[in-house]
């Protein structure tokens, strides 16, 4: 059978990695898009607009491509940053160019710089306008590119790596004890609508619409301790992995299309669904998961 195709954002490291890696095992071909190209680049990632923050993370397209290629899988490389929607548009047309269309988009990448961990008068405006840009506009814009395609092939997917915080009140204060600022509660919600609307207005012409809430994992910027002063420690969250099973089960499923324009918590579905047998989820994981449904 012909391999499927699928264009991932913020493959860098983290979720998007995780992701690529399971659609490349999965009968994926897999366009991926992120800023850091090396490993060892600097990129602005501080919580906060207080101070910078720009070492260097684990990860990078690089590193992803060579285990994607191991994987059996052709990759593309397409660095592009979700602020700058220019370079966004020229990884889409590229993406369409060499390969003609995609079977899968998933909007995984979010803004990370300065703001997310800051109080309301403490983030200047131009700061929530980056991280609007990057949550929820890049996905527009990368939506306009590829679903004309999708529906002139007669189907696609287009998964949204949502959160909890964007359809949740906050109940700390951003900074303590693993509170979130306005600019990332505000862009996600942003982002999150789009899905509902791509499963009503298409899903008569074969698009499947899903938001996959990740819950609490423990990416390489969190168990670096980036983030260890703001409430995440290096135990924090479960692994990657996780969301990429579950969003592999989206991308694959027979059974998936009945759940199109919902919202999925991906870490009970995960247990529900007993998709990662290798997997010891933490006592609280497995407590949601038993408490109710994953959708």
């Amino acid at each position: 059978m012909a391999r499927k195709r699928a264009f991932v954002t913020g493959a860098s490291r983290g979720i998007g990695k995780a992701i690529a890696l399971r659609l490349a095992r999965g009968g994926f071909d897999v366009a991926i898009t992120a800023r850091t190209l090396k490993d060892g680049e600097r990129r602005e990632h501080s919580p906060t607009v207080q101070r910078s923050d720009t070492k260097p993370l684990p990860g990078s397209l690089s590193t992803t491509a060579d285990q994607i290629r191991a994987a059996g899988a052709e990759v593309m490389v397409l660095p592009a940053d979700i602020v700058d929607r220019a370079s966004l548009g020229a990884a889409a047309a590229l993406t369409l160019e060499r390969w003609g269309g995609v079977d899968l988009v998933v909007h995984n990448a979010r803004f990370v710089g300065a703001g997310h961990m800051d109080l309301f008068l403490d983030t200047p405006v131009d700061v929530l306008e980056k991280h609007v840009q990057g949550n929820a506009f890049a996905p527009l814009v990368l939506n306009h590119y590829f679903l004309p395609q999708m529906i002139a092939q007669g189907g696609g997917t287009v998964m949204y790596v949502t959160s909890s915080a964007a359809y949740n009140p906050p109940r700390v204060k951003a900074g303590q004890g693993g509170g979130i600022g306005l600019s990332y509660t505000m862009s996600k919600a942003a982002g999150h609508t789009i899905v509902p609307h791509l499963a009503l207005e298409y899903g008569d012409r074969g698009i499947l619409a899903y938001n996959i809430q990740p819950g609490m994992v423990g990416t390489e910027r969190i168990l670096q301790g980036a983030m260890a002063e703001f409430g995440f420690g290096s135990d924090f969250g479960e692994p990657p992995e996780v969301v990429g099973e579950v969003v592999h089960w989206f991308a694959t499923s027979p059974e998936a299309a009945q759940y199109s324009g919902r919202c999925i918590e991906a870490q009970e579905f995960c247990v529900q669904r007993g998709l990662l047998p290798s997997w010891n989820p933490k006592p609280e994981t497995l407590d949601r998961a038993r408490r109710g449904p994953a959708i």
